[in-house]
């Protein structure tokens, strides 16, 4: 059928398909009864089209790190089928996830979304996860294809590495999604590939992905990241996303007539896309109906399972699981206690049905709130707290806020991200908006309001102008780098008193660097005081555990910008040392999207790390809290004592954050437990760190053969949990090279096995390598190469708490070629 449909197209009907239609469709040929498709993000639910806020409610899973530190391919495998129902949910036949990129420096602001530092443990995940997914006949989309590890210019750095590091740490994701996983969609990257736009590497896109791999699939743009027409199609891209089209339609049609793209690569991307149509169902039922809302029990336990599955019990002396009838008073304390922190912020973030917060959680877990106090003592948003209410919107024709009003909008925070028109007579650069609010002040004094925008905006409290968004108006860190750095005026305000909020806002009349964004969040707050501090002080010193939830939240944990440290912001640090002081019994519950330093570490009784854990946020974080669930998780990243003891950090702007517009990947292969284990310098915690609430006992492993044949060799290990309880255990399979013709890390790992044992009883962990598991990759050779000699397979717990080791000899060396010609260097 796809054959005859391309025969039957016209050369402009085959370019037509090469582009979307708007910002989540793809293009319709209704001549030939070609469906239009809807793509929706993310990676931790369906969002759906429209805003990247508010909109109609999905179902919010964890963060992909909550996920990475599960170490569960078959639960991922549980939450793809789970996502590909709320894709249906929205109409939706493509899932813009997974995200697997790698943690390289501990400072991305997408770190949350990705799953680890390693790659065998990404790969494992990435393919459940699209396992589960397309088993629905839902396209997933790994992405963002590649070496897109920072938020810093990420639409114009460019990521230098050599090739070796290229196919050994940052490529196998990819290569197990396409060879394993057989996934239909892959997402280039924003960043340039050793000068080239990854939009347009014909090395990375067709020689590599299409020629030496064999995929089949189709190749879409980052939203906004493509930039040309002959090179990018040429290049092997398939998908210029969003539409309308900026670079194909007209501008392709004539590149083809003049010969400077050849009509048969057109004719192979128009295929791609109608096989995507195929696999997908379009051509059967190509039904686009509204989108909807759909809260289903079976999803609300996943969550709260996967939730409590990655947490990891980074420290205990004891104090937990907590006992819930020997408590008569507990202080719930922070700035997440009583915040929902569901999720990362950016392309990530959704509507979510609701959102439980660790107090609720624990409320619930303990029957009701009156032994339970709780004060937010400090704050930890770096931007001005948004206003919560009613608050309601009016839309213009022209930018000055006159005429009729052509659309009213409401909304239940006062922030606003239009991707489509709220109406589609309005044209997104020559329109205007009125949003209106009010507030009660609840403390007097001095506050802060905070205005940031991409378009231009003005702030007026009881009609006064006090914050302006238009003069001197430049590109900042917010909506995805588009916006002005937040402006924020001080205001005195009294208690009890409302007052009118007013923000008019105006499109600006052109583009900005070829992106459409249109977007405006204001908030006012009142600041930290000493007194708040002591009085959550006070508090903590008379009850019997105090628990602190802190970290960060999407606005830190964001797309578009990266940290700048591994600190906690605001005065949490401070919090944490004075209420621990007072109270030896306190927990630290952390919710961060990646690694932070604990000067304060050993100060408290107990520290769990519970990342962005979804929907379900407040009662998986009181499940573990209160024992009625293991805490599950191992850190799937390390966790350094200091940010300096990463390998991107070395005081280099080459290496981190890039300068001149480029990005230099120095530390090469030692990425993560590689560079901990070859410097020496002793982690925080180390890679597959975590404690449990019972206790094992390890058999000594058993494997198959001591030497290395074509079937690969088998290990066992029995694992008993000795405990009174049923716990998880994670077992770690590296493998160790005794000697090398080129340098190697340490160890590298290339099993694991996750097992969920009850208490008293006895499981198995079966792992098993292959030859290719003994390969580093040469790239004079252009061969995967495996050298004759001895080996170690090292069995472990984390990287650093090795268990056993194993003799392993391979008899004769082993090779397999590469078809790719070599990376092309470094284009300045």
């Amino acid at each position: 059928m796809i054959d005859d449909l391309l025969d039957r197209m016209t050369l402009e009907e085959q370019v037509s398909l090469l582009a979307g239609a708007d910002f989540w469709t793809t293009v319709a040929v209704e001549r030939l009864g070609i469906p239009e498709i809807k793509v929706t993000d993310g990676p931790n639910g369906a969002r759906g089209g429209g805003s990247l806020v508010g909109g109609v409610r999905s179902a919010c899973f964890p963060a992909a790190i909550g996920l990475g530190a599960s170490w569960n391919p078959d639960l991922v495998r549980e939450m793809g089928v789970a996502l590909a129902e709320e894709a249906k949910t929205k109409s939706a036949r493509v899932l813009l996830a997974p995200t697997v990129n790698i943690h390289r420096s501990g400072l991305n602001g997408r770190n949350f979304e990705c799953y680890s530092e390693d790659p065998m443990l990404t790969s494992a995940l990435a393919v459940a996860y699209i396992d589960g997914v397309q088993s629905q006949g839902i396209a997933a989309t790994i992405k963002h294809f590649v070496a897109n590890d920072s938020e810093v210019e990420r639409q114009t750095m460019s990521s230098d590495l050599d090739e070796r590091t290229l196919r050994e740490i940052y490529l196998p994701p990819f290569e197990a999604a396409v060879k394993k996983a057989g996934v239909f969609a892959i997402m280039s990257s924003y960043n340039r590939l050793n000068g080239i736009w990854t939009s347009e590497h014909h090395w990375l896109l067709t020689k590599l992905l299409r020629e030496e791999w064999g995929y089949d699939g189709i190749v879409m743009s980052d939203w906004f990241g493509s930039h040309t027409t002959e090179a990018s199609v040429t290049g092997g891209l398939d998908l210029e996303m969003p539409g309308p089209t900026r670079d194909r339609g007209e501008k392709l049609v004539a590149a083809v007539r003049e010969g400077r793209v050849p009509a048969e690569t057109v004719k192979a991307a128009a295929r791609r896309i109608l096989l995507l149509l195929e696999r997908v169902g379009a051509f059967v039922d190509a039904t686009m109906e509204d989108e909807k809302a759909a809260d289903r029990p079976e999803h609300r336990a996943l969550i709260r399972k996967l939730g409590a599955d990655g947490m990891v019990l980074l420290k205990n002396d004891g104090i937990l699981p907590l006992d819930k009838s020997a408590l008569d008073r507990i202080a719930v304390l922070g700035p997440n206690a009583a915040e929902p922190r569901v999720m990362g912020g950016g392309s990530a973030q959704i509507n979510a049905h609701y959102k439980v917060s660790p107090l609720e959680g624990i409320q619930n877990a303990l029957s009701g709130t009156n032994r339970v106090v709780h004060l937010k003592a400090c704050r930890n948003n770096r931007l001005t707290q948004m206003i919560r209410g009613d608050v309601e919107v009016e839309f213009f024709h022209g930018r000055d806020w006159s005429g009729p009003v052509v659309q009213r909008a409401s909304a239940e925070e006062s922030q606003f991200f239009w991707l489509d028109m709220p109406d589609a007579s309005l044209d997104p650069r020559n329109f205007s908006a009125r949003i209106s609010t009010r507030l009660r002040a609840e403390e007097t004094g001095s506050h802060v309001f905070g205005l940031t925008n991409a378009g231009f905006a003005m702030l007026y409290v009881d009609d006064e102008l006090l914050v302006d968004g238009e003069t001197g108006w430049a590109k900042g860190d917010n909506f995805f780098g588009l916006g002005n750095t937040e402006v924020r005026v001080e205001k005195p305000l009294e208690a009890g008193r409302t007052y009118d909020i007013r923000v008019d806002y105006r499109a600006m009349s052109e583009s900005y660097e070829g992106i459409e964004i249109r977007a405006v969040r204001f908030g006012a707050e009142f600041p930290t005081t000493d007194a708040a501090i002591a009085e959550a002080v006070e508090q903590a010193r008379t009850c019997d555990v105090a628990i602190l939830v802190v970290g960060r939240e999407g606005e830190w944990d964001t797309e578009g910008l990266d940290l700048p440290d591994m600190r906690l912001p605001g005065r949490q640090e401070e919090l944490i040392e004075k209420v621990a002081a007072v109270n030896p019994r306190t927990v630290v519950v952390l919710q961060t999207g990646g690694p932070v330093e604990m000067p304060w570490l050993d100060k408290v009784s107990a520290v769990i790390q519970a990342w962005y854990p979804g929907q379900e946020a407040g009662n998986a974080i009181a499940d573990v809290l209160f024992g009625d669930a293991e805490p599950g998780g191992r850190l799937p990243q390390t966790f350094p004592q200091r940010l300096t003891d990463n390998a991107a950090i070395t005081g280099d702007p080459k290496t981190y954050p890039g300068q001149d517009g480029h990005v230099v990947y120095a530390e090469g292969l030692a990425v993560g437990y590689r560079h901990h284990d070859a410097d020496g310098a002793k982690p925080l915690f180390p890679f597959g760190y975590g404690l449990s609430y019972t206790r094992f006992e390890w058999s000594a492993p058993r494997a198959s053969s001591l030497d290395m044949g074509k079937d690969g060799v088998a290990i066992e290990i029995d694992v008993t949990n000795t405990g009174d309880r049923a716990g998880a255990e994670l077992v770690q399979l590296y493998v160790k090279p005794k000697s090398s013709r080129l340098p190697r890390p340490v160890k590298e790992l290339k099993a694991f096995a996750k097992l969920a044992i009850p208490a008293g009883e006895t499981s198995t962990a079966r792992l098993s390598i292959t030859i290719r598991d003994l390969a580093y990759f040469d790239p004079q050779a252009r061969a995967w190469i495996a050298e004759p000699g001895d080996y170690e397979l090292v069995i472990a717990a984390n990287a650093e708490d090795i268990r056993a080791t194993l003799p392993l000899r391979l008899a004769e060396e082993w090779r397999e070629g590469v078809s790719a010609p070599p990376l092309p260097a470094v284009v300045s």
